[in-house]
């Protein structure tokens, strides 16, 4: 297996389209005084009420950027789009080593459509692939699903603990104020209560919970997260390379609450439905 090949693995497995970055801190979206929200609560509460705070403004703008480095070399990606931060609807862009995909979440079901060279990867001809979460999840896929909810990263904060927050200080972000803090979250939170997954990724990192950075707005709100991995590759699914580090670094960005989001799904005549072969494969990054 190829290192750029096991750093696409390990992109997959940990980061995927909602946890999809590289180490700025740069913030989006307008207004609001940390130092008046959640600057003014205990860091357990103020991030704990940051979920429904952010859930609340229904809609955003996103971007996410990552990136993962192994052996000396480094995949990046990037995307922007709009997302349901309630429903999960989303429309995203997803661009990495010269591939571009067009990416759509409705009603759970996942359309990805790929550009360039890999065209021709959609099957029948079509130009949309469509993967269904939900009966991938029947099958026992979903920890190798290269595809999540882009609200994902939110749903987070709902397990975090007492203690399991430190208040960094404020920061300005793309003239927000923003309050900066730091949380501890399970492992088990990352992988959608897949449980077989979830011990693999603790193994990986060698660890049971990991740190997450957060940046909120003064109304309480999510406008930044970034995680920074340092995992080993499973010996099983990276045979020969089992001892060399891979760090993958990644950072969330919503911008924009309220902003309209009208998504819709592809003609079904244009569209290939994949799930079945993704779950057969057992890698879901087709």
């Amino acid at each position: 297996m190829s290192n750029t090949r096991i750093a696409s693995t390990v992109a997959v497995l940990v980061l995927a389209a909602g946890l999809t970055g590289c180490g700025s801190e740069d913030g989006s979206g307008g207004g609001g005084d940390a130092q008046t929200g959640p600057s003014a609560s205990p860091p357990v509460r103020a991030v704990q009420d940051a979920y429904r705070r952010t859930l609340a403004a229904d809609t955003a703008r996103m971007t996410v950027t990552s990136k993962v480095v192994a052996d000396g070399r480094s995949l990046t990606a990037h995307g922007s789009g709009v997302a349901g931060l309630k429903d999960g609807t989303s429309r995203v862009t997803l661009t990495s080593q010269g591939t571009t995909v067009e990416q759509r979440v409705v009603d759970g079901v996942v359309y990805q459509k790929p550009s360039g060279k890999d065209r021709g990867a959609v099957p029948g001809g079509k130009t949309w692939m469509k993967i269904d979460l939900r009966r991938l999840a029947g099958k026992g896929a979903t920890g190798r699903s290269s595809v999540t909810d882009p609200a994902e990263p939110v749903r987070y904060l709902q397990r975090v603990g007492t203690g399991n927050v430190t208040r960094l200080g404020t920061s300005t972000l793309d003239g927000t104020r923003t309050t900066h803090y730091r949380v501890s979250v399970p492992v088990s939170a990352l992988t959608r209560g897949d449980a077989g997954r979830a011990q693999e990724l603790r193994r990986q990192v060698g660890k049971s919970s990991l740190p997450l950075d957060l940046w909120l707005d003064g109304q309480g709100r999510l406008r930044q997260e970034s995680v920074r991995l340092a995992l080993h590759p499973l010996k099983q699914r990276t045979p020969g390379h089992e001892n060399a580090q891979v760090t993958s670094t990644t950072v969330l960005r919503f911008a924009d609450y309220g902003t309209d989001v009208h998504v819709t799904a592809p003609p079904a005549r244009d569209t290939a439905d994949v799930t079945d072969r993704l779950a057969a494969s057992g890698t879901g990054d087709g």
